[in-house]
């Protein structure tokens, strides 16, 4: 009789087996000496794990296991790390219901956001931000980079407040933060005062490249400048640089071969990375080789948003859309080029759904990017990927003695894997089964209640 996943008895020693695991190859380490073992039909690899003292002790081919340590047979069952959300945006996170988007086009989602921000108090964006992280917590994510809007009005306050949850969440969930505004604000000395802030709180040095007053188009005449001024500041400080880049359906919006140029002259290879790129997929054959080529001399990799580039790209009311918003990832993982996938925006005007399950965009993105026949490799655009683009290291990655952190999947195959929401899976975390759910709604209801009440007194 196959073993019920019901049935299964989880660990509750400091050494145990987990045996029968299903781990795909892409989320291995070399380190294993297990991965040449990986089938054919999907780059799977059978084996058993032995967790010691909270860590992954060793990884041996399946039936190697021969100790006095318990033993709990998978059956056969899928084991993946822990995964990584690469690009997302906690402080603007669950604020749909106060402020959404009346069309869900991307010129209503900028202003939307922007009315909203007045709102964000530390305690509005602690409680959201915390509220984001529990919800991946409880899902399987151990490492997320989050982009936070950065105006004179709201930069210490949001930074401080990042600087709080990073520490709150140490152990529990590895964060980076980027920050965010257009490019064209960071011409001045608030460009410098952007820069010691991110420096001060070890983050990344971020941007939109488009102007502040308006959406994404063709670069402005002054673009080199613009971004000379950016990497000057980042080599300032020796700080790394991810941007917003063309997040548009229109093909004039070409500002990432003018990214890898200043890459390139300012001696940034390998340090950046672009997120969205979509107007890419709308250019010319000819024009999207010639970028491909500049962005892999460059060594700048990509992140790709599918679930919310198919929410916002080519949304006309009354129009069925007829693309799907997403950037040629096929072609630049052809060139070498590093790819990751990631959830990008929750529950706000940009992207009105999501819960900060990886899960979930690993589900979506295979299907929107075409990314199947075979699965093998997709797993990597949510693991191995985004841990060596943020440098994130003991997460998406099954690693000799790093912390156990795994997710047990009720399916023996990746096939398996993304035709179910997967909402019974098994978190392990540091060895021991994590009992944590995701946080109830109301509690979001109940503060934008006081909150609305304090704002009546007011008036």
């Amino acid at each position: 009789m196959p073993i019920r996943f019901r049935d299964i008895t989880w660990p509750s020693g400091s050494r145990y087996w987990l045996l029968s695991a299903r781990v795909p190859a892409c989320l291995m380490t070399d380190s294993s000496g297990v991965a040449a073992l990986a089938d054919h039909d999907e780059g799977v690899v059978s084996v058993d794990l032995l967790i010691e003292d909270g860590k992954l002790a060793r990884i041996e081919p399946q039936g190697n296991a021969h100790d006095d340590a318990t033993q709990i047979d998978l059956g056969g069952r899928q084991v993946w790390p822990t995964l990584i959300d690469i690009h997302t945006h906690l402080d603007k996170g669950h604020t749909i219901e106060r402020n959404p988007n009346v069309d869900g086009t991307f010129h209503s989602a900028r202003l939307a956001a922007t009315a909203d921000r007045p709102n964000w108090t530390k305690p509005d964006l602690r409680r959201r931000m915390d509220f984001g992280l529990r919800c991946a917590y409880a899902h399987g994510v151990s490492a997320i980079r989050t982009h936070l809007d950065t105006y004179p009005e709201t930069a210490e306050r949001s930074w401080s407040v990042f600087r709080e949850i990073r520490e709150q969440w140490r152990g529990r969930i590895d964060i980076q933060a980027v920050s965010l505004c257009p490019i064209d604000i960071l011409q001045d000395k608030f460009g410098d005062e952007v820069a010691s802030i991110v420096a001060r709180s070890g983050g990344l040095l971020g941007g939109v490249t488009r102007a502040a007053l308006g959406n994404h188009g063709a670069p402005p005449a002054n673009i080199d400048a613009m971004l000379d001024r950016l990497f000057a500041l980042a080599g300032r400080y020796d700080l790394d640089i991810d941007l917003h880049v063309d997040e548009t359906h229109d093909p004039t919006a070409a500002t990432l071969p003018f990214i890898a140029r200043a890459a390139l002259r300012n001696g940034y290879r390998g340090r950046v990375v672009c997120g969205h790129c979509c107007s890419l997929a709308m250019q010319s054959a000819a024009e999207i080789d010639r970028t491909l080529d500049l962005l892999a001399q460059a060594e700048i990799a990509v992140v790709t948003l599918p679930t919310v580039n198919m929410y916002l790209q080519d949304r006309q009311k009354g129009r069925t859309p007829r693309w799907r918003g997403v950037t040629v990832v096929h072609e630049m993982l052809r060139r070498g080029i590093r790819v990751a996938a990631a959830g990008d925006n929750c529950r706000d005007s940009f992207y009105a759904y999501g819960d900060h399950d990886v899960v979930d965009t690993f589900r979506q993105s295979v299907r929107i990017l075409h990314f199947d026949h075979p699965l093998g490799d997709a797993p990597a655009l949510v693991g191995a990927m985004p841990s060596q683009i943020g440098q994130f290291e003991g997460h998406g990655r099954l690693s000799l003695r790093t912390p156990a952190r795994l997710i047990v999947f009720n399916a023996r195959t990746i096939n398996e894997i993304v035709s179910r929401p997967q909402s019974d899976r098994q978190v392990i975390v540091h060895g021991e089964k994590l009992d944590a759910k995701a946080p109830e709604y109301a509690e979001l209801w109940e503060a934008e209640s006081v909150r609305d009440d304090a704002a009546a007194q007011v008036l």
